[in-house]
């Protein structure tokens, strides 16, 4: 699969890029005939700063942050985000301040829960939600009801790429979206194309990566 694996750039930025890997695959929920590698993105230092300083730009001058939750494995880039919001600078919001980068756990009834520890940095503050994708939405809602839960005031939400925007009813400030993706497909895995053709299935994703199957 990874030798014919291929690039998408961000045009403002080719260091910050997508790798697509074309096989099968399925996640919890859906199939896929690329997997969306964020590798780069997340764990390159360099690249997640860049990363961070182009997701910080919505909320520089504009938005109060307490805290950022940070979710598929994003919290490196959470890190530098932070990190661009309290720079100094008479044009920057949180010049000064303080910003907690938090990520919640999934329990044994896979519901998302904070440690009880870490909810005062939750409760009535002001959040920025960080993941790397946005596709059917669900699990985006579900992290949206577990910040509300805890108290938290949700004051934006980025992510590093992002299917279909106009079918969220949230604003997302995201990095690539499925215009920058042609060719990319996620199907239901009842409606999925592949398993109609008898394709097997290649990995499985998850939050870490894929895990190859046979």
């Amino acid at each position: 699969m990874e030798d014919n694996a291929f690039y998408v750039s961000l045009a403002k930025n080719p260091k910050i890029a997508i790798k697509l890997i074309p096989g099968h695959f399925s996640t919890s929920n859906a199939h896929s005939n690329n997997y969306l590698d964020f590798s780069e993105l997340k764990c390159n230092s360099l690249v997640a700063r860049d990363v961070a300083k182009e997701l910080a730009i919505p909320y520089l001058s504009t938005t109060i942050i307490d805290t950022i939750v940070c979710m598929e494995k994003t919290s490196a880039i959470g890190a530098y985000i932070a990190e661009e919001l309290v720079q100094e600078g008479t044009s920057v919001i949180n010049s000064g301040g303080m910003i907690y980068v938090v990520s919640p756990m999934n329990n044994a009834h896979g519901n998302w829960v904070f440690p009880s520890n870490r909810t005062e940095w939750i409760n009535g503050k002001n959040i920025l939600l960080l993941t790397a994708t946005v596709s059917s939405g669900r699990a985006l809602n579900s992290v949206l009801e577990c910040i509300s839960y805890y108290g938290g005031k949700l004051a934006g939400i980025s992510a590093l790429y992002i299917a279909s925007p106009e079918t969220h009813r949230q604003d997302i400030n995201s990095l690539f979206t499925s215009d920058d993706v042609t060719g990319y497909k996620l199907y239901s895995p009842v409606d999925c194309e592949m398993c109609k053709n008898g394709q097997k299935l290649d990995a499985i994703i998850s939050s870490e990566g894929y895990t190859k199957i046979g």
